[in-house]
């Protein structure tokens, strides 16, 4: 059976429960904040710990007053005693709602950066793998010169792991906490309180705040999960077009059962990463929401809040599905070597004009004039009028500077690949094994 997306861990990251109960851990650091601080007798900090809610009688008080957070903390209030008159004591609905917030986030992050980790590994086994896979590179999409399909892969994880950094970033920004009251004054509520709470919940308290942490933190995040999607963006659009007829040099998987089209059956289409590439623009749309919640009115006004309760969970959920779902494509990516050795043949070796070029250069012709004269071969070739290669070598003014052996050397993939090896030695990769047979490991997470 082909397998289907499931992350509970990040579903319940963003649940309505869950929401709740980050919050309701908030209120009662608070309490125990003020219990240290001598305001709240220790035994009531003791049994208000009990404090509990109901997301049936939350939504039964919200029916009244019309407002979420008072429905919450009287929900809570409910479940105990006369202690809680020291519930919500000197906050406002942000010390709370941004506050338990940076808890979700703070979880989503590091469950993406597990996925992370995860394709990290898929694509260092393949470009382990593929290290010496001579393929051509293009350029405009048109024929270049030749390099390896390991180094394409290799500088997508050099990119991956750049978001691994920027992500980790993100998460210090984002895991920030503000127990300052109604305008970020302390007037009801000392710093002393705020920092014990943060600690508690193992948040750093903002250094200086109005009635909201401040929102240029969350569009980092959501503009760093935006960039993550975007270079899935690049990289699926990469393999989709190597798995077009035409090239077929690589495709995704095509498993036993699976259909491509309705109509056609011979069809075999990378919807997968066409997915891939799909979400990207939501995640980048997600950005731009982001962005334009930076800018409140004054202290704080709240056109940033009914936003964030899109964007913020869709932007985690579907980045977390877009990176398991090119994980496993990658980790069973079908790669075609022969297809690929065909295609940097199949200009007549054209891709080497440089080397020609240069190598006149070196033997005494001027780089115009080496130019112009390699050129007129290409531009020959390029019309069909013979093979570039067998003209190169028939040019007697070719033949006078340069011999059989030094145009067999220029006619070689050989100097492309000459330093692949430092590349893989700068990413810290030098002399691993090929894990070729690792590379299409399942995951044994959904």
């Amino acid at each position: 059976m082909i397998p289907r997306y499931s992350r509970p861990e990040m579903q319940a990251v963003w649940d309505r429960q869950t929401y709740f109960e980050k919050q309701r851990l908030v209120e009662l650091a608070v309490v125990r904040a003020w219990a240290r601080d001598g305001r709240v007798p220790p035994a009531d900090a003791d049994k208000l710990m009990q404090a509990a809610f109901t997301l049936e009688r939350i939504d039964e008080l919200e029916r009244v007053n019309d407002h979420e957070t008072n429905a919450f903390v009287d929900a809570l209030a409910e479940s105990v005693g006369p202690e809680s008159r020291w519930l919500h004591l000197g906050l406002t609905s942000s010390d709370v709602l941004d506050t338990g917030l940076a808890l979700q986030l703070r979880d989503a992050v590091d469950l993406l950066d597990q996925r992370l980790a995860q394709l990290a590994e898929a694509l260092t086994a393949q470009a382990l793998a593929h290290k010496r896979t001579l393929m051509i590179g293009r350029s405009h999409g048109v024929h270049a010169e030749p390099i390896t399909f390991g180094l394409k892969l290799l500088i997508w994880l050099d990119e991956v792991r750049r978001h691994r950094a920027r992500l980790a970033e993100a998460r210090a920004t984002i895991a920030v906490g503000k127990i300052s009251g109604s305008v970020g004054t302390h007037a009801n509520v000392p710093p002393q309180v705020e920092t014990w709470t943060c600690e508690a919940l193992g948040l750093d308290a903002a250094r200086v705040s109005n009635q909201i942490v401040q929102r240029d933190r969350h569009a980092h995040l959501v503009c760093t999960l935006a960039l993550v999607a975007s270079s899935l963006d690049k990289f699926a659009t990469e393999l989709r077009s190597l798995q077009r007829t035409e090239i077929r040099e690589a495709e995704e998987p095509f498993e036993a059962g699976r259909h491509g089209s309705s109509s056609m059956p011979h069809k075999r289409n990378p919807s997968r990463l066409e997915r891939v590439s799909g979400l990207a623009r939501l995640l980048r749309s997600h950005a731009q929401v982001a962005l334009e919640n930076v800018t409140l009115w004054h202290e704080r006004d709240i056109s940033h809040s009914s936003a964030e309760r899109v964007i913020l969970p869709d932007a985690c959920i579907a980045l977390d599905y877009m990176l398991w779902i090119f994980t496993r494509v990658l980790r069973g990516l079908e790669v075609y070597p022969d297809r690929m050795a065909a295609n940097v043949d199949m200009t007549g070796g054209l891709i080497y004009s440089q080397g020609v070029m240069l190598a006149l250069v070196h033997a005494g012709m001027s780089r115009q004039d080496a130019y112009e004269l390699v050129q007129a071969h290409a531009a020959a070739s390029w019309e069909g009028a013979h093979n570039f290669e067998a003209a190169v070598r028939g040019d007697p003014r070719i033949a006078a500077l340069l011999d059989a052996d030094a145009l067999n050397a220029v006619f070689s993939p050989a100097p492309h690949l000459r330093w692949v090896e430092t590349a893989y030695e700068r990413m810290g990769l030098a002399g691993a094994p090929d894990p070729s047979a690792a590379s299409t490991q399942e995951d044994s997470t959904p």
